[in-house]
């Protein structure tokens, strides 16, 4: 019997119960939706932390002194670089790369009369681009002048956390590079909000000379931060700025932790992927079970009148694919949808962003298109269907014609 009478057949089959089957199509559709808007949203959530973890923090390539500790932000010279700016002018220099300066990083208290709170300290050149986020993020005065030698720049919500208002003196104190604690006084000339909560409750900035200044570092800095035009050159830009006694990282060597992390939450969402593919795949076995049950006597005519086991397991298969293939389409619709509108709208999670510890969340969490990902997921939908439906096709072959048409 040709192909197409076998899909003509099959497709007629479906429609006998077309309650039943569009309810198994709903079920395809549904947990294909289900799947694309799960790994669009967990890789949205992924990708955006990451690229505001290296938008605000990071950059993509870093230059650090060989025995610099991250962990420990020390301000001891010999774990400074000190030449910073001829390094930075050097990265400068390179192909591909849109800003570099240099940072000293340290580990602040803000005291108020009524409160303090521990801080990340950033002495930056407030003329370089690679502020520009912090600068489109001001929502109360302005970003620091080079020359300002009692200023600082801090969050909106660490301001009102604290009760900080614009242009108020607080106090700030830190140990500097003798292992001394010293303290001054910085009037507070404006609030940014980046939108994520971890990094507006506790950045503050001020010109790098005046954090050299304070800190006792004479000239030294923490590292160089380097933002590249394209991200994929980041390792071309570190090897070319290797030398003896610094080490060159990259945004993948800085954000470990928050690439393993997104490595075990995609293998979270794979056990979800695979637990809903079987709950589809066990509602088509039952639909075409059904169907086999139904026309047992059907079976046995057409086994009697010539028709072959491997054709009569085809026309199954060619059910299950039909309505498969059907689901599928509409459940990418409904996931493409779904991820449409968390990557323009987002989810809104307030406060939830805060207790995120060091990885870059923003308050508003947006989905993101993974056009690769959502093709595997489709692909293994219809796999999984079609092996599904094996057992229901051998089950209507195995029976021979004549048992199969004195069958009730």
């Amino acid at each position: 019997m040709a192909f197409s009478k076998l899909w003509v057949i099959a497709y007629r089959d479906l429609g006998r119960n077309r309650r039943r089957s569009i309810l198994s199509g709903i079920a395809v559709a549904l947990g294909l939706g289900l799947l694309i808007l799960m790994n669009g949203y967990i890789a949205g959530v992924m990708e955006e932390s990451l690229q505001n973890d290296i938008r605000l923090r990071t950059g993509h390539v870093q230059i650090r002194a060989a025995t610099y500790e991250e962990e420990k932000v020390s301000l001891q010279w010999a774990d400074l670089l000190d030449d910073p700016e001829g390094l930075a002018a050097r990265a400068r220099a390179l192909p591909g790369v849109k800003a570099a300066a240099p940072v000293l990083w340290a580990s602040a208290i803000l005291n108020t009369i009524d409160d303090s709170a521990g801080l990340s300290l950033y002495g930056v050149d407030v003329t370089s681009a690679l502020y520009e986020p912090i600068r489109g993020a001001m929502v109360a005065g302005e970003f620091l002048q080079a020359d300002d030698r009692g200023g600082i720049v801090i969050g909106q919500r660490l301001a009102q956390t604290m009760g900080i208002v614009l242009g108020q003196e607080v106090n700030l104190t830190v140990i500097n590079a003798d292992g001394q604690p010293d303290e001054a006084n910085f009037t507070v000339r404006g609030l940014f909000a980046t939108g994520i909560p971890g990094y507006d409750e506790s950045a503050v900035f001020m010109p790098l000379a005046r954090a050299q200044a304070f800190t006792v570092t004479d000239g030294h800095a923490s590292a160089i931060v380097i933002m590249l035009n394209r991200q994929s050159d980041a390792d071309g830009v570190a090897a070319a700025l290797a030398d003896p006694g610094i080490t060159t990282l990259t945004w993948r060597d800085i954000n470990q932790v928050l690439l393993q992390l997104a490595e075990v939450s995609m293998s979270f969402y794979l056990v979800m992927d695979i637990i809903v593919m079987l709950v589809v795949a066990v509602v088509i076995a039952n639909t075409l079970l059904m169907a086999v049950f139904e026309r047992i006597r059907e079976m046995g005519i057409l086994a009697a009148l010539g028709m072959k086991g491997r054709q009569i397991m085809l026309m199954f298969l060619l059910e299950a694919a039909t309505l498969g293939i059907a689901g599928i389409v509409a459940g990418v619709a409904l996931g493409l949808a779904g991820v449409a509108y968390l990557a323009t709208v987002g989810i809104y999670i307030g406060e939830i962003a805060s207790s995120a510890g060091g990885i870059a969340i923003s308050s508003t969490i947006h989905a993101r298109f993974v056009p690769a990902t959502f093709a595997s997921l489709a692909f293994w939908t219809l796999v999984v269907i079609l092996l599904a439906s094996l057992y229901p096709a051998w089950f209507a072959i195995r029976r021979e014609p004549a048992e199969a048409l004195r069958a009730v």
